[in-house]
């Protein structure tokens, strides 16, 4: 990329005039006059000549404000993470300790309130030194640092380096700029905005810009709680921030500091009692972690890294990507999100009692994802990994939570959603509603065979596949849990074949309706395929109805949340406010709630996820203190084990898979401390939702449903199953109901199974 222009430090044209016309010898006497004698009174040629040329350099300069951190915030105002170039708070004057505006000027411009931007005692010598070939020398006043850290921190910031010149490295051209651009500073700004700026603007060592950062790294403190020592001790560091670095060289650093405190003492800001006091102190640092990015978040990583990729994908945000990412590192934003530090906590605890970070051998993936129903709002999104994990433990860069790529097709950072099994049967039955049935109506389950030549009805595309529970080799766990007298292979209502997650129950339902408008029905609830959001769920294979299609877990919570709404859908959001530093807002994303489900479909949907949870319904084994729905879901050889349910004030999604082979079986694997040959919805993603949502969806609305009408529920049956229906031998063995055949196996229809690749 072309290095951008600065016209008003592009004065190398004029500079090289300046130097020609001057020998070394005269520098000291041209500047003098330059800056001391009006050109009207001066007779000699030379110095009228020289003041001209010194005149022609620019004595404009943009301060502008300086790069500053931003911070993604929890909706309390918890810092979640911290971005940066360059490390910086920038604060007023009159939140800057008092001690800390005195020691910096005792140490570097003791005539500062005096002079008009140069020393010309300090600068005499300075340039004497220069001419006989000597060293640096500190001849700089602190309208002359400051602009000195502005130039060099503004082609910092636009990552032109190549134009930065640090001490020994400046010739005589560029110390004549500062010079000038000092006596236009002095000119724009009072005394304390100067030195305001420069507090603001100066480097204290280890990434620490500006004396806020510098007073929150060092002593945990902010910048107006600095004391007399701690004040000294940074003023000590400006001279030479590697030198005097009080980590790395705290015996140079002590030295230094005491050296301000004479300085001060001599110069009458402190007394001899606090001179001694201060001397006799130690360092004393508190360390603060250095926390840049998400991998260095205080909680919720995968949903920080979330949220900034959000904001780097917004043109509302700047032009380029690259002009919204230099805006999160430079910008000073106050990024608010709608994560709730609570919920999360609840959220990443349940791994331990699971697949716990720090113990995961097996690499079993697992994640919990919080949505609040009516608003969209993400409250929680936690997975059993890091970003950054120690040496030896699994870490990803993958959110299993989230889309692999936004609409527009920039990344997320996501998995790109999961095989969801019998979680998707409930918008058939939304469908089996919205088309006219009734919750009641029956449904012949006994049908175990639809072959390939069947023709499915889609008005808007096709489908095709078979469906075959009667092969056991194809399923052989639907047959050992069929139970005596092939009970679960009859007629059976609507409601019973969801809540008991019959897979055949859900095909002969199917078989009455148009696939097409199942699939409306999912993209209604705010459903679409994980690898590509701009693509509704694929029911092109009849299998799909029984979960091969991969979806996010932040969706599936979403669309869930659309049911406990009473069916209004709301885009799952993030973003609650962004400003910058100079206190402008930024717009965010709505969450554009809407009615897009009938609210009688809602509560019929509603009323039978309820019954799940219910003895006789599939997911018995973990219901909850507070009325609730939800649907437990398994692949074919438990690949992915979902459960996803909801309070009225709460949805959640809880997913336990095997994510960097989407393949494998998590039978067998290391979870919960034990091996166990099958492992279902219930058995683990469930125990994992029933343990967080009864922890804190009572801080939620946690009342009933409404009911759907009458007409829809005609004829009442009440569901009273016999054991062997709720409690058979192989459903001992598997730990949970969920492991009855309609829902642990979901069939795929094509002899394989229902996992995509």
């Amino acid at each position: 990329m072309a290095a951008k222009k600065h016209p008003i430090f592009d004065t190398a044209t004029t500079l090289g005039k300046l130097v020609l016309f001057l020998g070394v010898s005269a520098i000291c006497g041209v500047l003098v006059a330059g800056l001391m004698v009006p050109a009207a009174a001066l007779a000699s040629t030379t110095t009228t000549s020289s003041i001209t040329l010194f005149d022609e350099l620019p004595d404009e300069m943009n301060v502008g404000t300086p790069a500053q951190s931003s911070k993604i915030l929890a909706s309390d105002g918890s810092l979640l993470a911290t971005f940066y170039d360059q490390n910086r708070t920038e604060v007023p004057l009159d939140q800057i300790s008092p001690f800390m505006k005195d020691a910096i000027i005792a140490v570097e411009d003791a005539r500062y309130y005096e002079h008009g931007g140069i020393d010309t005692r300090g600068l005499m010598r300075a340039v004497t030194a220069m001419a006989q070939g000597g060293g640096r020398q500190g001849a700089s006043t602190i309208t002359q640092q400051f602009v000195n850290n502005v130039i060099i921190q503004t082609y910092a910031a636009d990552g032109e380096y190549d134009k930065i010149k640090l001490g020994a490295d400046k010739g005589v051209g560029e110390k004549v700029r500062e010079i000038k651009l000092a006596i236009a500073i002095e000119k724009k700004y009072t005394k304390d905005e100067i030195l305001q700026g420069y507090l603001n603007w100066v480097l204290y060592a280890n990434g620490n810009f500006g004396i806020e950062s510098a007073a929150y790294n060092y002593f945990g403190i902010h910048a107006k709680d600095l004391n007399l020592q701690q004040s000294a001790l940074l003023a000590g560091v400006v001279n030479s921030p590697q030198i005097y670095d009080p980590i790395a060289n705290p015996e140079n650093s002590l030295k230094r500091r005491n050296l301000v405190l004479d300085h001060m003492l001599d110069q009458g800001m402190i007394d001899a009692k606090q001179h001694a006091d201060a001397v006799a102190s130690p360092i004393d640092l508190k360390l603060q972690p250095s926390r840049n990015g998400c991998t260095t978040a205080v909680r919720a990583e995968y949903f920080c890294e979330y949220v900034a990729n959000l904001f780097v994908n917004d043109p509302a945000y700047g032009k380029t990507a690259e002009d919204r990412l230099k805006v999160l590192l430079q910008g000073g934003l106050t990024i608010t999100t709608t994560l709730d530090p609570v919920l999360q906590d609840a959220a990443q605890a349940q791994f331990a009692n699971f697949a716990p970070i720090d113990n995961n051998p097996d690499k079993v993936g697992q994640a919990i994802v919080s949505v609040q129903p009516g608003t969209g709002k993400i409250l929680a999104m936690a997975q059993n990994t890091k970003l950054a994990a120690p040496e030896g433990q699994w870490k990803t860069d993958y959110n299993f939570a989230v889309d692999r790529l936004d609409a527009k097709g920039a990344t997320l950072g996501g998995s790109g959603g999961f095989d969801v099994g019998s979680t998707i049967k409930p918008f058939t039955f939304a469908e089996w509603l919205n088309s006219g049935h009734r919750i009641n109506d029956t449904v012949d389950a006994s049908v175990r065979r639809y072959p390939q030549s069947r023709p499915w009805n889609n008005s808007c595309g096709s489908t095709t596949g078979f469906y075959d529970s009667s092969d056991p080799q194809v399923a052989p766990d639907l047959q050992n849990a069929d139970g005596p007298n092939g009970i679960y292979y009859r007629t059976f209502t609507a409601r019973q074949g969801l809540s008991l997650s019959l897979n055949t129950a859900t095909m002969a339902t199917a078989a009455q309706l148009d696939i097409c408008n199942i699939q409306k029905m999912m993209t209604a609830t705010g459903i679409h395929m994980g690898s590509d959001v701009t693509k509704p769920y694929n029911v092109s294979s009849i299998s799909a109805l029984l979960g091969s299609g991969e979806v996010a877990p932040l969706t599936m919570a979403n669309a869930f949340a659309t049911f406990a709404s009473g069916g209004v859908r709301c885009d799952p959001i993030a973003l609650v406010s962004i400003t910058n530093a100079k206190g402008d807002k930024f717009p965010v994303p709505g969450a554009n709630c809407q009615q897009t489900v009938k609210p009688e479909v809602a509560a019929g949907v509603n009323m039978v996820l309820q019954q799940v949870l219910q003895p006789g319904g599939s997911g018995y084994a973990i219901p909850l203190q507070y009325p609730a729905g939800a649907k437990t879901g398994t692949t074919n050889t438990s690949e992915h084990t979902w459960t996803v349910g909801y309070t009225k004030g709460l949805a959640t999604a809880s997913w336990v898979g095997m994510p960097e082979n989407k393949a494998d079986s998590t039978n067998g694997r290391l979870i919960a401390g034990q091996r166990i040959p099958y492992v279902d919805g219930s058995t683990y993603a469930g125990k994992a939702w029933q343990g967080y949502m009864n922890q804190v969806a009572g801080n939620f609305d946690v009342g009933g449903f409404d009911l759907p009408p009458a007409s829809m529920i005609n004829p009442p049956v009440v569901i009273k199953p016999k054991p062997a229906e709720t409690k058979s031998a192989e459903s001992d063995k598997k730990a949970e109901p969920d492991s009855k055949p309609a829902d642990s196996k979901p069939d795929t229809g094509n002899g394989n199974s229902d996992k995509k690749d």
